[in-house]
């Protein structure tokens, strides 16, 4: 089985370059644990260039859309921008749930708790202002895909909020359970070997979709296979296909 690549490059010019990444991938080295594999590394030596900036993070093991600066200049600009929050951000997750609201904000506030596994917590006294917004896009069996715009950019922040909801992203061993989806937990009438079922996915359910920059340019990260092909499952259980 062929494995698939780490990234793909989705866009690039004198300025920056964007990328696909798959999950399990540092973007920057992993904030505490800097000896693994991380993006920038290794898009600087498959390109031969000898320096790119970071600007954002996601997740190591969120897949979807990176950006980088390809000079300081780039650097501190896009950097303001994120912090500004004039960039506009869309992800796709895969949830435990059906949610009975169509569109919610969450405005939870979130710290780092510092613990050894280095999650995020709800503190409303020392917590920092934090805000996602959540479009169910639809549900099937005890699933639902869901839509999420961060208009703040804390760590782990969609995570948290969506857990906070009471509907955590699948395969979240942070904020949910690490339980792999298979097809049989969500298909009426499923016929195969409980013995035999291989997941659909078995990482996070997390997809870092598009990037809309504040020139108006709008950077998109197809879905990781893995996440499109459950998302159609689900639609095909649905009777959408």
């Amino acid at each position: 089985m062929k494995t698939p690549p780490l990234y793909s490059i989705i866009y690039s010019d004198e300025k920056i370059i964007a990328v696909n990444k798959s999950s399990g991938l540092s973007v920057g080295g992993d904030r505490w644990d800097e000896s693994q594999e991380r993006l920038d590394k290794l898009i600087e030596r498959d390109l031969k260039i000898p320096k790119i900036f970071t600007v954002h993070r996601i997740d190591k093991e969120t897949s979807g859309l990176v950006i980088f600066a390809k000079n300081r200049e780039n650097h501190r600009k896009l950097s303001m921008a994120f912090e500004k929050r004039n960039v506009k951000k869309r992800y796709t997750l895969i949830v435990h749930g059906r949610p009975s609201w169509k569109e919610i904000a969450c405005d939870q506030k979130l710290v780092p708790n510092g613990n050894k596994k280095h999650m995020t917590i709800i503190d409303k006294y020392k917590g920092k202002e934090s805000l996602t917004d959540f479009i169910l896009l639809f549900s099937s069996g005890n699933y639902s895909v869901l839509e999420a715009r961060p208009m703040t950019g804390r760590i782990h922040q969609i995570r948290v909020h969506a857990a906070s909801l009471g509907h955590p992203v699948v395969c979240d061993e942070l904020y949910g359970k690490m339980s792999p989806v298979k097809l049989s937990s969500f298909k009426r009438a499923w016929r195969g070997d409980p013995h035999e079922e291989r997941p659909l996915l078995a990482r996070l359910g997390l997809h870092a979709l598009e990037l809309t920059l504040p020139d108006g340019t709008v950077l998109t990260a197809p879905l990781a296979k893995d996440i499109s092909s459950l998302i159609k499952q689900m639609e095909k259980c649905n009777g959408k296909h």
